[in-house]
């Protein structure tokens, strides 16, 4: 009987070790299936998105497919990612958008319910006139505006999106919060609205003023960045003419939180493999944004600084609930 129950355990104990290796094995596939990337904006953001997903399919050996849920500032897709499994299997391309829409009240969770994957770029808001205008600096805009009982109109994406909190901290910083009034015309349309002067200056992504630069039809006066940027080299930052601001875009990957660490360290090293291409370099040079990978760690103490950065800045301006 001894010598049974021996070789019952023994056989036993062998399926165990053979189940056991089976999971592991399982595991250590990642991804066996395709990717979704939520995709919560159009603009420069979706373009980006398209060549990640791109690049990523190729390291991991599995599609990446960007997939456009637009909406709420983000909350739509934000909102969908989070009611999806935490395999990895789903994630999101995101932005500051999640510091905001929290704060705004427009869905009830923040951060902390998605786990960072990596920050993937950065992209520096640049402020952009009419030609016409012959506003070369900061400084001549504000002497202008002082020297006018006109307000002056402002275009944003909407209220609440990240042009409207960065003209407001810009133009608040300058002491011209109360000669300003925003105008929402549509993300995209900047370039559009200022040549037709429904609009006298508009906050936007390099990359939808170079051309028109270049034409003579525009001018960009400042970016809000800390340093120059590389798309408008000749542009001088806010904080070399005086004005105290420094907000720039970042654009990342999350995933719902309690996504297994190694499944976030899959994707996070294929994202920096991504990221390190000439493909997505050069692509950089002509949109106009920054190249700027960070790790897991290193995004999600990034995220949670910017929550704080966000939440005040909202509060200030009465559009936080």
């Amino acid at each position: 009987m001894k010598i049974i129950r021996k070789a019952r355990f023994a056989l036993l104990s062998a399926a165990a070790l053979t189940l056991m290796g089976i999971g592991s094995a399982a595991r250590a596939e990642f991804p066996e299936k395709p990717v979704e990337m939520t995709v919560l904006f159009g603009g420069t953001a979706n373009t980006i998105a398209q060549l990640l997903s791109e690049l990523m399919s190729e390291e991991l050996g599995q599609p990446v497919v960007p997939v456009s849920r637009t909406g709420g500032g983000g909350a739509v897709g934000y909102s969908h990612v989070l009611a999806t499994r935490p395999d990895g299997y789903n994630i999101v391309w995101n932005s500051n958008s999640i510091n905001t829409i929290h704060h705004m009240g427009r869905v009830p969770f923040d951060y902390s319910n998605f786990t960072p994957i990596a920050r993937i770029s950065t992209e520096v808001p640049a402020l952009a006139v009419n030609a016409d205008e012959g506003w070369e600096t900061l400084s001549e805009m504000a002497e202008a505006l002082k020297a006018s009982d006109a307000p002056l109109k402002v275009g944003i994406s909407g209220k609440g999106s990240f042009t409207h909190l960065t003209s407001a901290a810009l133009f608040d910083a300058m002491g011209l919060g109360d000669k300003v009034t925003f105008i929402s015309y549509g993300e995209g349309k900047a370039p559009i609205e200022l040549l037709a002067g429904r609009i006298d200056a508009a906050i936007q992504w390099p990359g939808q003023f170079k051309s028109y630069v270049d034409a003579g039809d525009l001018d960009v006066i400042a970016v809000t960045g800390p340093e120059r940027i590389d798309i408008l080299p000749d542009v001088p930052t806010a904080q070399e003419q005086g004005v105290d601001v420094d907000i720039t875009m970042w654009r990342g990957l999350a995933a719902p939180a309690n996504t297994p660490d190694d499944v976030i360290e899959t994707l996070a090293a294929a994202a920096e493999r991504a990221v390190a291409r000439e493909e997505f370099s050069e692509a950089a040079e002509t949109i106009g944004f920054v190249p700027s990978y960070e790790g897991p760690e290193a995004f999600g103490e990034l995220v949670a600084e910017d929550d704080a950065f966000y939440g005040n800045l909202l509060q200030n301006l009465g559009l936080s609930m």
